[in-house]
């Protein structure tokens, strides 16, 4: 070992968001446990260092970061295309609440080491090692029980991942990140990118008073969104948000093909898309409200002809041909892709952890349970079992696939009565936010929550089916 090593537990890859929610139930749960964790940004929070000025999460803060700190304020947005709802936290107080989480709360421990600026490579023989990015000697970490691997999301970002397509000399342009500083109007403006990052830059320039007529959006693909208006926290809410599964579970179990089961949920208003006209071709887990819904559907010069090749002074040049394009035209490019697939890796690997996802679009939830189950949970083979992954959301079948594997290993939570009791009242878990001030007066409500359990076993036995003649 050499002179400078640093010996510990655990050696977490990544500070980001899962990264961060991991660290939190593991120091909670294991009194005792040291951990390092190595980024390369200067600060927790990982991409979301690396995001536009203008992001807020597209779900409610209620259920976003650790276990153990509140996120947001608990009120409701009085203005805005979210007006109603709860509020979505801002990119900046994400940051800020983790660099809080991380200052207040993990490095007072003295049990936790955080090493910015600084990458993470093995060595030949299988050591770990850190090298500070900025200069430096090289420190070898000594891992006493596992490496915990926080970078399989590798979210991608367009101020990090430039244009995959070629650009003519006095071509304009911008990763959305640049929105903000533009200082002179343009003819025309084009959108190049169909996920939030495109639909965030779609609004932003609505909001700030381009006209529609103005704006083209080259949409690859379009999505099923889901409706955020499901997925609101507060006992005013519960009957609708507890009852959007139960809605969601009785379309599973009723359908008669998974093109009926779209149909079906599009129809209670679960999933939503920007065209009816139009059939989806992938889901993300993105949500929308209504009111952002109609400022997407007043843009109509809307090109739907494959991925962009390149960029010309006054022509564009797609998969599936090509358009003339105004010279004095602003792109936006949001083509980086958010959710990169990870490889096909377990949980519990011998001595490593990789955080991935096991409740649909839950990922903090998720890392969480991953910590809550290493820090109490013994056998190797019981660890992996409650811990299956699910698939990564690409495409709309995903939606099923998501929910089939949700409730799978929702029923294996449920065997061991520290994890039920745990998840009962993590904060991270939807489910027990919506209980949150549910008595045990409530019948009506306590009795649509058991409806949920009641139903996902037919949900389930149908989800497989749906599965299987799709597949």
């Amino acid at each position: 070992m050499k002179p400078n090593a640093i010996e510990t537990d655990y050696l977490v890859i990544g500070g980001g968001a899962a990264a961060m929610a991991f660290v939190d139930t593991l120091i909670s749960e294991q009194h005792d446990a040291t951990v390092v964790m190595v980024d390369r940004h200067h600060r927790p929070g990982g991409h979301w260092n690396d995001a536009y000025a203008f992001v807020r999460l597209h779900q409610p803060s209620n259920w976003y970061g650790v276990a153990s700190r509140e996120l947001g304020q608990g009120t409701k947005d009085t203005g805005g295309f979210n007006i109603g709802h709860y509020g979505l936290a801002s990119g900046a107080e994400i940051l800020a609440y983790f660099d809080h989480v991380l200052q207040q709360h993990f490095l007072p421990t003295g049990r936790v080491r955080w090493f910015p600026m600084s990458e993470y490579r093995p060595g030949t023989g299988g050591e770990h090692q850190v090298f500070p990015l900025m200069g430096g000697d090289m420190r070898q970490v000594v891992v006493r029980k596992k490496v915990v691997d926080a970078t399989h999301a590798a979210t991608e970002v367009p101020s990090t991942h430039p244009p995959r397509y070629a650009l003519a000399e006095g071509v304009k342009c911008i990763p959305l990140n640049g929105l903000p500083q533009v200082s002179r109007a343009y003819a025309n403006y084009t959108v190049v990118g169909s996920g939030k990052t495109g639909m965030d830059a779609a609004v932003w320039m609505l909001e700030n008073g381009v006209p529609p007529e103005r704006i083209r959006w080259i949409r690859p693909r379009d999505a099923w969104f889901m409706n955020r208006a499901n997925l609101q926290p507060g006992l005013e809410n519960f009957e609708r948000s507890m009852g959007s599964t139960v809605t969601e579970f009785d379309a599973i179990t009723e359908a008669t093909s998974v093109a009926d089961l779209f149909a079906r949920l599009e129809h209670s208003e679960q999933l939503l898309r920007i065209d009816p006209t139009v059939q989806p071709t992938t889901y993300r887990c993105a949500t929308v409200s209504q009111g952002e819904l109609a400022q997407l559907r007043r843009i109509q010069d809307v090109v739907r002809m494959g991925r962009v090749r390149s960029i010309e002074k006054t022509r564009l040049v797609l998969d599936q041909g090509s358009l003339t394009a105004d010279a004095d035209t602003l792109y936006i490019d949001c083509s980086a892709s958010a959710i990169v697939k990870p490889r096909p890796l377990p949980t519990f690997d011998g001595d490593r952890i990789n955080l991935l996802l096991m409740r649909a679009c839950q990922p903090m939830c998720s890392a969480a349970v991953l910590a809550w189950v290493e820090s109490n949970v013994e056998d190797e083979a019981q660890k992996q079992a409650l811990c299956a992954v699910l698939p990564s959301p690409e495409l709309p079948l995903d939606w099923l696939r998501m929910w089939v594997g949700t409730i799978e290993n929702t029923a294996r939570w449920r065997q061991n009565p520290g994890l039920t009791a745990w998840l009962s009242k993590c904060r991270l878990n939807a489910a027990a936010v919506y209980m949150r001030g549910v008595t045990p007066e409530d019948t009506e409500k306590l009795a649509l929550a058991r409806s949920v359990g009641v139903k996902s076993g037919a949900a389930l036995a149908r989800g497989k089916a749906l599965l299987a003649s799709a597949e």
